[in-house]
């Protein structure tokens, strides 16, 4: 298992926390919840291990060309690939800026 935590320019608030996923079915989970300032953070728990680049890479590509909220994400993984990791980051994100 590995731990990385990155961060992010935030432009926005978040409404709500938000779950999505499941990491008991061999998929990820992704928490998010919302904070004062002026940063996204991410703290990813995973078991592939040397998968930091990856990871950042990832989240470039997912944040680039939008505007981000302040929230801190953690993120629990169990092999996922980088789509459904993805879907899942597009999914929490969407359900925390509703109502």
């Amino acid at each position: 298992m590995e731990i990385f935590n990155f961060k992010f320019a935030a432009q926005r608030v978040a409404k709500q926390r938000a779950l999505v996923g499941c990491v008991g079915s061999g998929d990820l989970e992704i928490l998010v919840e919302p904070k004062e300032g002026d940063t996204l953070n991410i703290q990813v728990t995973t078991s592939v291990d040397g998968s930091q680049v990856r990871w950042k890479n990832l989240f470039e590509r997912v944040f680039a060309m939008q505007e981000l909220p302040a929230v801190n994400i953690e993120i629990n993984d169990f092999g996922a690939t980088p789509g459904v990791v993805r879907l899942r980051l597009e999914q929490a994100l969407e359900e925390a800026q509703h109502d």
